[in-house]
This record gives structure tokens, C-alpha cells and sequence, in this order.
């Protein structure tokens, strides 16, 4: 029902983030059940692969902190419309790749793209929707990210089902070219937000403005608090369709099947998530999404479970793994001034993302010594566990009013629901 009350502009600009983000989530997602195809055609070991997911993610945060100081400087849709299209295309080339090196270059030129496209978007989203509603708004598009993985785990069903194993995984990588129909909307219907457009005049744009001065303990503690989500993220997200197949002895129709009811519960779990941070609060709802994750994944992996038992957990350990990430938009917005909130947000959520994507790659070595789900479930509780802790000295910021610049009291408003 609130859709309803956004202004036109509101919602165009919602519209086109939650496509965005979709799209962006089929182009990272796809690699995951590519790796399946990667290895049984033996292009890729284990350890490769993890280097092969950590590099995209590595390489994610630089191109996102680059986005966020792009988008002081230039405009937040401009350096959206440019996101969209560099990971389209770079995911597209990857199928063309002929061995594990040109793979390597590739998927980490797609990185860039990915990682800038989130900082671009969540910095559109939080400018452009009213305190009121940017909670819900911002981690409702987010939970794109839920929809572009189900359309994933679809076509991973499909294209594995119809294709040969040597072109399988290429077929996947073709179909990430569909991002790029995004851009004409976007340049069409989307504008720069208000508060861009007539900064305040003690805005002034700086680079580095979120690692000087009062901004550098919240810089650190965000930080910390989207490493450890995002660890435990990518490495569920990289390496449960192999744990699945080689530890659940799952078919290409069963691993689809049952990735798929974890994608279902990671929609909702935007959604649910994003909706809890308007009403209880930012910090209450990461921590309590947070603790409970790590239990769900623990168990999900570790446990010896039925098929029945594994459904349900997975969809419980999809919500919650999302639903940590569904506040982090708005939350990291109103934490930081228009002068340096795009690089704020960029430097944090990507930086979170470099540290957190060093995890399939640790993933990967420890499975050689070690069960993979022994190894997936340990991460999931440390890296948690950093979460809750660094979230537990970070201010509230529900309703509160976006600061211009550095000099400004950001207001709290009591706001109607």
C-alpha cells in the first residue's frame, strides 16, 4: 500500500533500482551454477573457483567506491546508466572466455560494474525517497536481488537441462546481456534527486571526507558490519550449489529445485527485513537477523537433516541472510552528509565486500582439508558474529532527515505509518 503514496518520481526511480538490482543479482548469481559446469568440464578446481569468486568481489569494491566518488561529483543516475551496462557486457563476455585466465579478467572486470551499480542505486534510492518510507523502499528494491536469483537458480534448471556441460555454463553467461535494456529507461524517466541537484553551500565534495575527522569511527564500524554479513552472503551464495551436489548428492533439477526455495526465502527476506527497519529500527533488525542466520546456516550445512527439514531451513536461512542486508541502504544514507555520502557509501559497502569476498576464497582452501558445509557454517557464525558487534556501537537512525553537508543537525521525526 505505501507504493501507492510515492510521487511519480518516487516511483520511477523505485522501479528502476529494483530492476536494476534484479538484473545485477541474475548476472553475479549465474556464476555460482556456472561453477558447477566449470568444473565438472574440469576449466576449474575448487581453490580456482574461490579465487575466481573473491576476485569479482574484490575487484567490486574498488569499482563501487569509484562509482560512489563518481557520483559526488557527476550524479548519481548518470553513473547508474554506466554501471548497468559494464556488467551486462563484461558477464556476456565471460562466455566467450577460453580458459581459466581470460575468465579471471573478465568476470573481474565485471566486478567494477556490479559494485558500482549497487553504490548507485542505494545512493538514488535513499536521496530520492522521503524519511518515511526510505526504509522499506531502499531494502524492498533490494530484495531484487532475491528475484534476479530465482530467475537464476529458472535458468540454471533449464540451460543445464537442455545444453551440453561444455556449453551449458556459456549459455548462462550470455544471457547476462539483458541489463543493458535497462539504461534506456533509466536515461528516459529517472532524474537526479533534489537534493543533489541544490546542495547545500557549506556542501563541498571530498573524496577521502569519510576517513577524516567524526566520520572515521562510523566508517570503521560500518565497515566491520557489512564484512561480516556480506562474508557469510557470497559464500553461501558461491558455493551452495556444489555443496549441494557434492555433499547432498542432489541432481541438476533437485540442486535448481532447492536453491531456488533458498532464493524464494531470500526475497521475502528483503522485504520482510526492510519493512522491520521502519518500524522496530536499522540496528535492532541487522543484529536480529544477524544471530539468528548464523544458527540457520550452521544447522543447514552441518547438521545431519532430511530433505524435507533442508527445504525449510533453506528458505529460513535465504530470508535471513537478505534480511540483514535490507536496512543497510537506508542506514548507511542517513549516516553520512550529501558531500561525501555516495563515496561514504561506496567505500563502505564495497570495502565490505572485498573483506567479506575474501570468504569463498578461504571457503575453498578449507575445503580441502574439511567438509565443505563444516567449512561454509563456521564462516557464517564468524562472520555474524563481526556483524552484531560492530553494529552494537553505531547510532539509530530511523526517521531521520538527511543531512546536506557537515555543518547541519540531522532532525529525527516522528513519521506516520
Amino acid at each position: 500500500m505505501w507504493v501507492r503514496d510515492l510521487t511519480i518520481r518516487e516511483r520511477r526511480a523505485f522501479w528502476a533500482c529494483l530492476a536494476g538490482w534484479t538484473l545485477d543479482s541474475f548476472d553475479v548469481t549465474v556464476f555460482a551454477y556456472a561453477i558447477t559446469g566449470l568444473i565438472s568440464v574440469q576449466m576449474l578446481t575448487k581453490p580456482q573457483a574461490g579465487i575466481l569468486g573473491t576476485t569479482a568481489l574484490l575487484l567490486s569494491s574498488l569499482g563501487g567506491w569509484i562509482a560512489g566518488i563518481l557520483c559526488d561529483r557527476y550524479g548519481r543516475v548518470r553513473v547508474l546508466q554506466v554501471t548497468i551496462a559494464w556488467f551486462a557486457v563484461f558477464t556476456f563476455l565471460s562466455g566467450c572466455a577460453q580458459n581459466y585466465w581470460q575468465l579471471l579478467v573478465l568476470r573481474s572486470l565485471q566486478g567494477l560494474g556490479f559494485g558500482g551499480e549497487w553504490t548507485a542505486g542505494a545512493l538514488l534510492m535513499g536521496e530520492v525517497i522521503r524519511a518515511q518510507y526510505r526504509g522499506r523502499a531502499v531494502g524492498t528494491v533490494q530484495a531484487g536481488y532475491g528475484i534476479g536469483a530465482m530467475l537464476a537458480a529458472v535458468a540454471y534448471g533449464v540451460v543445464f537441462s537442455v545444453f551440453p556441460a561444455e556449453w551449458s555454463w556459456r549459455v548462462l553467461f550470455f544471457l547476462g546481456i539483458l541489463p543493458a535494456l535497462l539504461v534506456v529507461y533509466v536515461r528516459r524517466y529517472v532524474p537526479e534527486p533534489e537534493i543533489f541537484r541544490k546542495p547545500s553551500p557549506d556542501s563541498r565534495f571530498n573524496a577521502l571526507g569519510c576517513l577524516k575527522g567524526r566520520h572515521l569511527v562510523t566508517t570503521i564500524l560500518t565497515l566491520s558490519m557489512v564484512s561480516g554479513f556480506n562474508g557469510s552472503y557470497y559464500v553461501l551464495m558461491i558455493w551452495l550449489p556444489q555443496f549441494l551436489k557434492s555433499e547432498r548428492h542432489l541432481s541438476v533439477i533437485g540442486t535448481s529445485g532447492y536453491t531456488l526455495v533458498v532464493q524464494i526465502g531470500s526475497f521475502l527476506g528483503f522485504v520482510i527485513g526492510a519493512h522491520l527497519a521502519d518500524y522496530i529500527g536499522r540496528r535492532p533488525t541487522i543484529i536480529l537477523f544477524c544471530i539468528v542466520s548464523a544458527c540457520a546456516t550452521y544447522a543447514y550445512t552441518v547438521m545431519a537433516i532430511g530433505p524435507v527439514v533442508m527445504l525449510f531451513l533453506g528458505f529460513v536461512m535465504g530470508a535471513l541472510s537478505s534480511g540483514r542486508q535490507g536496512p543497510t541502504g537506508a542506514f548507511l544514507t542517513e549516516l553520512y552528509p550529501t558531500s561525501i555520502r555516495g563515496t561514504a557509501m561506496g567505500f563502505v559497502y564495497n570495502g565490505g565486500r572485498a573483506i567479506g569476498g575474501l570468504s569463498p576464497a578461504i571457503v575453498g582452501y578449507a575445503a580441502l582439508h574439511m567438509k565443505l558445509g563444516v567449512a561454509i557454517g563456521v564462516m557464517a557464525v564468524v562472520s555474524n558474529g563481526i556483524s552484531v558487534l560492530a553494529c552494537l556501537f553505531l547510532p539509530e537512525t530511523r526517521n531521520r532527515e538527511l543531512l546536506s553537508a557537515d555543518l547541519e543537525v540531522a532532525p529525527v521525526v516522528e513519521a506516520k505509518r
